[in-house]
């Protein structure tokens, strides 16, 4: 799925507007689905992630889709900029040079691994957002985290840190999936 331009803005401003709500009412902007296009109404999984000056402010989102993806998109802006428990919550001020980003993904599709070396072998740097999960451990790293981890080796034991395990961790039970993001703007 790939937005037009026109239907890109539009959530981007349901993003900031949002947040703005957020300061003034201490929940997200309610959306009416109905009074978006078609394409902004379709459920689908998404991830708001917010930066001042190119530091990380707030990252938000869900992994599997279960509301529209206007509706994702409010709650997980609200949810970036006050929910997030790496940070304190945003102040007004803070709206001045926020940068926000929106990653709508694609269903995550299990992978079939043998090791570590053939995930490793498997992914797609660049492309490939990775949820890991081994019991109640689970974590993701959005596709965007190539731009700042290249290594795939490396891409992979930051997540697994993430996830609460040790870089070198491997049992029968690890699980692995991915998925890519359609990036806004």
């Amino acid at each position: 799925m790939s937005l037009p331009e026109e239907h890109r803005k539009t959530l981007l401003r349901v993003a900031a507007d949002s947040i703005r709500h957020g300061f003034r009412n201490g929940c997200p902007l309610p959306v009416k689905p109905e009074d978006f296009a078609e394409p902004l109404r379709v459920e689908r999984a998404t991830f708001v992630t917010l930066q001042m000056a190119g530091q990380l402010r707030g990252c938000i989102g869900m992994l599997a889709a279960c509301r529209p993806l206007v509706v994702d998109v409010a709650e997980n802006a609200f949810s970036a900029a006050f929910e997030d428990p790496r940070f304190t919550p945003m102040a007004p001020l803070e709206m001045n040079g926020l940068d926000i980003h929106i990653s709508i993904l694609s269903l995550p599709e299990p992978m079939t691994v043998a090791d570590e070396a053939d995930l490793l072998k498997q992914l797609r740097p660049g492309i490939d957002g990775l949820i890991i999960e081994d019991g109640p451990r689970r974590a993701t790293f959005l596709p965007s985290v190539w731009e700042e981890v290249r290594d795939p080796r490396e891409f992979l034991a930051h997540l697994k840190r993430k996830a609460g395990m040790r870089p070198d961790h491997w049992t029968r039970t690890f699980r692995a999936f991915r998925y890519t993001a359609e990036s806004v703007p």
